[in-house]
């Protein structure tokens, strides 16, 4: 047994906890050097960040209303780390910690909470199974901040790049499937079709390198390998700005499959673990009543990993893993 005091830390994006938080919370979003990054860009990176989130935020808090009138981000990831605090501590002594990337609680936070402990080990574990320069690039960057007065605890700490293919996680998401799958009846479930929606990221990710894209469709195909998929197509969502992002777009996908003559469609929020506004609202409401009206007579969002015992296995193992 491993004996050695663990910390392990959550990376997860955050999201805003009232109506008064969308518009900061935005405005963190985009202020984020990762995320807007072009020649020159610090020197206005501020007043983008600034004009964008303002013009934007009455919209998201309208969106944030119709589920519930907050992100559910937060509740979920304390719910994760709970979870796997209580099955690590079956065999190492362990305290998970959460730091959140655009709003409360932040990285600094965490690292202060740390820093009151006396951990040989630090795991930093992303709730990002694919690896973007815009996700867990972006939350390593800020724990390299928070942490740069702090060499000792640098030096103790292992990073978690990213588990698309590992079969603990594809074994969660098929579970989610199988129960989306379930609720469409035994006489439908052949007559399924199943869109993989994963978050886009602008095309200029994808030319510098960014294996993101790479990443969710060797999950994809390792699911489908495993569960027999064969009726299925992956899709990108939440475009933001006028730029070139991945393709095709999941609403388009939407409707070119009903248009196909599949009337009934399971999507799966692929890329997210948490259930929040982009799988809520987004697929959930907005694409929902699109589907509908194109045709559709069921269209059902498979549940987010959330809670999911299967996620949870995953996550124990990739931190038992990384301290060997």
């Amino acid at each position: 047994m491993n004996t050695h005091k663990t910390a392990v830390v959550l990376f997860n994006l955050g999201g805003p906890d009232s109506d008064k938080a969308v518009e900061p919370f935005l405005f963190n979003l985009f202020n984020d050097p990762d995320i807007i990054n072009f020649p020159f860009s610090f020197l206005f990176r501020r007043w983008l960040a600034y004009t964008i989130s303002s013009k934007r935020a009455p919209r998201i808090i309208e969106q944030y209303n119709e589920i519930g009138g907050k992100s559910p981000i937060y509740e979920l990831t304390k719910l994760q780390a709970d979870l796997l605090e209580a099955e690590l501590n079956k065999e190492i002594d362990a305290k998970v910690f959460i730091a959140m990337r655009y709003w409360r609680p932040y990285t600094h936070q965490a690292v202060e909470e740390i820093l009151k402990g006396d951990f040989k080990n630090v795991v930093l574990l992303p709730l990002y199974p694919h690896y973007s320069s815009s996700t867990t690039g972006s939350s390593y960057n800020e724990w390299k901040r928070a942490t740069s007065r702090f060499p000792d605890l640098r030096g103790k700490t292992v990073l978690v790049r990213n588990y698309f293919d590992n079969e603990d996680y594809v074994d969660a998401v098929i579970n989610r499937i199988d129960e989306g799958l379930a609720k469409f009846g035994a006489e439908k479930i052949k007559d399924v079709f199943i869109l993989f929606s994963a978050h886009g990221t602008p095309m200029k990710l994808v030319r510098q390198g960014d294996p993101y894209s790479f990443e969710i469709k060797k999950t994809v195909n390792a699911i489908v390998k495993k569960r027999g998929i064969t009726k299925y197509k992956l899709c990108y969502q939440s475009k933001v700005g006028p730029q070139q992002w991945l393709t095709p777009a999941t609403q388009d996908v939407i409707k070119e499959t009903i248009n196909e003559g599949y009337k009934d469609l399971l999507v799966v929020p692929i890329a997210f673990v948490s259930d929040h506004l982009e799988t809520l609202f987004e697929l959930g409401i907005e694409y929902r009543k699109e589907a509908m009206n194109a045709g559709a007579e069921n269209y059902i969002v498979t549940e987010g990993l959330n809670g999911s015992p299967f996620f949870i296995k995953t996550l124990k193992n990739l931190v038992l893993k990384n301290l060997e």
